[in-house]
């Protein structure tokens, strides 16, 4: 289980906190300077050869280039929905290499991200959102609904994403998760295994890829295990971080001893870029490179980078999550009770991305506390 923005306040129960939209940083204006100098040569050589169509052509098409490792990439227009750890670090990397890219949530800020542009709007009002998305090569949903609500919240969310890609002709980059599979599933998991939920939330998933796949451009989905990284809050953040860092016995959910794949979000972002360049056949699904590792190594691994000692570790009955409040989480916990593997093959394959070392995903979860 991943969340993509979530926050929790005093009071509320564990479970109303999850998926909430954070207080999202700001995002800024920005724009390519290769563009720019694109441009200013374009009018420097019209001015002094005359501007013939052959010139132009030219001219716009070195304006649509940028530079990624020693080579060209054809720059594009993106629009991502969604600003929480994902979605911004989307938006991020499309910005750094050139592209015009707009962030669009419901709560939106103004921090500087080069080349990206913040747009506040809601992903349910596809007439709104279309505007939004003139002119886009792709759009990204990233969006996420509150935990507890995904069977009433998410479904306006992906219809009007998709029926804004749709009315500007983008192909569609969803990002998705495991749940869709359901308890059944084989290990290892493969993007091309059919979906088969056994959970409210699996089922939620399932219907928003069908409907996504069933849109009139192309669509891909890109699904990822339980988060690791900076801003994002997951079970593991959640429920066992903060007595990691206070040195306290440590609880978790499931088999503690059982392996786990987990998913970087700095990963998960560079798995939906290389998705919006794939030429082969859309329609399908993709799996993020991940890392493996059970609950209790995870947790001495993260003790250990802390430099704290866990004496101890438990896992949580179904009756302890009920009086914490875990009821939305108790579903899901099937996720932990067994070895959970994901093939990325055609990922690492197909896309290019390879996931990143787990000490390296430990050390972003832990950005604030280092």
């Amino acid at each position: 289980m991943h969340h993509d923005a979530m926050v929790r306040r005093a009071g509320q129960p564990m479970d109303a906190c999850l998926d909430m939209p954070a207080n999202h940083r700001d995002v800024g204006r920005g724009r390519s300077e290769l563009r720019k100098h694109a441009l200013s040569i374009h009018g420097e050589t019209c001015s002094r050869f005359g501007n013939s169509r052959a010139i132009f052509n030219a001219a716009n098409l070195y304006s649509r280039l940028s530079f990624k490792h020693g080579r060209e990439v054809a720059m594009s227009s993106y629009v991502v929905v969604g600003a929480g750890p994902v979605g911004r670090e989307t938006a991020r990397l499309l910005g750094e290499e050139g592209h015009d890219v707009i962030l669009t949530s419901r709560s939106i800020g103004s921090n500087v991200l080069r080349n990206v542009r913040p747009i506040q709007a809601d992903a349910t009002d596809a007439s709104a959102l279309s505007r939004v998305c003139q002119g886009a090569d792709a759009v990204f949903m990233c969006a996420m609904a509150t935990y507890h609500r995904w069977l009433t919240d998410f479904f306006p969310i992906i219809d009007g994403t998709v029926r804004a890609a749709e009315a500007v002709g983008a192909k569609l980059i969803v990002l998705g998760n495991l749940y869709g599979y359901g308890r059944n599933g084989e290990n290892p998991l493969r993007s091309d295994m059919p979906l088969d939920p056994n959970s409210k939330k699996g089922t939620a998933r399932t219907i928003m890829w069908q409907r996504a796949a069933r849109a009139s451009v192309p669509a891909i989905e890109i699904r990822s295990s339980d988060y690791l990284g900076h801003g994002a809050i997951s079970y593991f953040s959640l429920i066992a971080l903060p007595s990691i860092i206070e040195s306290k016995p440590t609880a978790f959910i499931g088999d503690l001893d059982a392996t786990h794949a987990w998913s970087f979000t700095k990963d998960v972002a560079r798995t939906l870029v290389a998705a919006s360049r794939y030429t082969g056949e859309w329609g399908r699904a993709f799996h993020v490179p991940s890392q493996y590792a059970s609950p209790n190594e995870l947790i001495r691994k993260t003790a250990a980078m802390l430099g704290r000692d866990i004496a101890e570790t438990h896992s949580y009955s179904i009756p302890e999550m009920e009086a914490l409040g875990m009821h939305e989480l108790i579903e899901m916990r099937y996720l932990f009770e067994t070895p959970l593997l994901i093939d990325s093959s055609d990922a690492e394959t197909l896309l290019g991305v390879k996931a990143s070392s787990l000490e390296e995903m430990i050390a972003d979860t832990l950005q604030d506390y280092l």
